[in-house]
């Protein structure tokens, strides 16, 4: 038995897909999540900014005693996870995004598979790489999709504005062909049904919020993490407050949450 929290942290609301999918596969487990809504997005940030975000956020998690800290965010699992990792190795279980996706991958058999993200995740090159070292006859492309976070921080996503804008970069020459697109943001699993759609559900749209929670009650299970109390508690941390942060998370969550502006950088 271990009541303390999972802690998750992503730029702004994209975390909350994954973590609305924690809550459906670990209901018995409470959560701490931190979108850093004053920095977003972190796509055009420097790797070395995001670093910096992820390691304050992580120490803000573990003052709020998370038993694991669960990066949220493709851009800051690109560029923080390893760094994280190493900073808070006796301290914490830090999980990424991007691996348990390149895992699922691996039990799946396509030839060509699409990655759509922030500038920041798409520059890495994380994708091409840890899919290359695992599947190396299978030819990944990359597009960055700059707008789209934004875009959905801003609340466009079901309306013309939103269907335009995918429409214009998944008709880029890069995707033709593709037999599966990695949602490589998890701002993106907002709008994975309009995604699919222009695709004719005709390819496979890959979000990492189910695949990563998965991982994620093994990882907890096997270190004996595993909350069976009955006592959960939810916490909702914000660096700015929007309204619609609290929109998104109240649809998730169903109703009343307890959201708080936390000034982490003072």
């Amino acid at each position: 038995m271990n009541k303390q929290p999972i802690g998750i942290f992503d730029s702004g609301v994209g975390g909350l897909t994954v973590a609305h999918a924690i809550k459906q596969i670990l209901p018995g487990e409470s959560i701490v999540y931190f979108g850093d809504t004053a920095h977003l997005p972190y796509g055009d940030k420097s790797a070395e900014a995001i670093r910096s975000y992820s390691k304050r956020i992580t120490e803000f998690l573990l003052e709020h005693d998370s038993k694991v800290v669960l990066i949220a965010c493709n851009s800051a699992s690109a560029s923080a996870f390893d760094y994280l990792k190493k900073e808070f190795e006796n301290r914490t279980i830090i999980i990424d995004v991007i691996d348990p996706v390149v895992d699922y991958l691996r039990t799946r058999k396509f030839d060509k598979i699409g990655v759509i993200g922030t500038k920041r995740t798409i520059s890495s090159g994380t994708y091409e790489k840890k899919i290359g070292e695992t599947s190396p006859d299978v030819k990944v492309v990359s597009l960055a999709t700059p707008l789209l976070v934004p875009m959905i921080e801003e609340g466009f996503i079901f309306d013309d504005i939103s269907n335009a804008i995918i429409r214009s970069y998944l008709s880029n020459d890069t995707l033709a062909g593709i037999q599966a697109l990695i949602l490589g943001c998890t701002h993106y699993p907002i709008i994975k049904n309009q995604i699919s759609k222009i695709f004719n559900f005709n390819v496979e749209v890959v979000d990492s919020a189910r695949i990563v929670s998965v991982i994620l009650r093994d990882v907890m299970d096997k270190n004996n993490l595993l909350n069976d109390s009955g006592i959960v508690k939810d916490q909702f941390f914000i660096s700015d407050y929007t309204p619609y942060f609290e929109k998104i998370a109240r649809m998730f969550f169903e109703g009343e949450i307890n959201l708080k502006k936390a000034d982490i950088w003072s």
